[in-house]
């Protein structure tokens, strides 16, 4: 889609959202070598990076640090953030050069399940269901508490 826009004059942005897990596929930085190739500066890729997988740790699955490093030496610009501080990343995403020629990469580092105690942190909430007790209970520990 970046390239698209580039080819045809127009001027949207392309976002990506991607999961850290993913980038340990050769695809992913194959596609990060195109855009650089074709100096994509519309282009934003998102990196939720929490360290988890579909069963385990990125670290122990196959570890892909140092992250920023590898996406800078592809040619992107490269920033980290909270992705929890919606404020922080909207900030980020206002501050970027679009019409540059360097696609950019955020890593936002996040917390899988936070906010709900026997999700945090945890590798199989990337594809177990919740019983209903325990969405009730994810739902009441996300819930803003009753200060009255």
């Amino acid at each position: 889609m970046g390239l698209a826009a580039q080819k045809t004059g127009r001027s949207y942005r392309t976002f990506v959202l991607t999961g850290d897990g993913e980038l340990q596929e050769g695809s992913n930085w194959e596609a990060a070598m195109t855009a650089a190739y074709y100096r994509l500066g519309n282009l934003t890729v998102i990196v939720d990076y929490n360290g988890l997988q579909l069963s385990d740790s990125i670290a122990n699955t196959m570890e892909i640090d140092p992250l920023g490093d590898k996406f800078a030496a592809f040619g992107f610009d490269v920033h980290a953030v909270d992705g929890h501080d919606i404020d922080a990343m909207m900030h980020l995403l206002d501050s970027l050069d679009y019409n540059g020629e360097q696609p950019h990469a955020i890593i936002a580092h996040t917390i899988k399940g936070r906010g709900v105690s026997y999700m945090e942190h945890q590798p199989e909430w990337h594809h177990t269901i919740p019983t209903e007790a325990q969405a009730e209970q994810a739902l009441a520990e996300l819930s803003p508490g009753d200060d009255s």
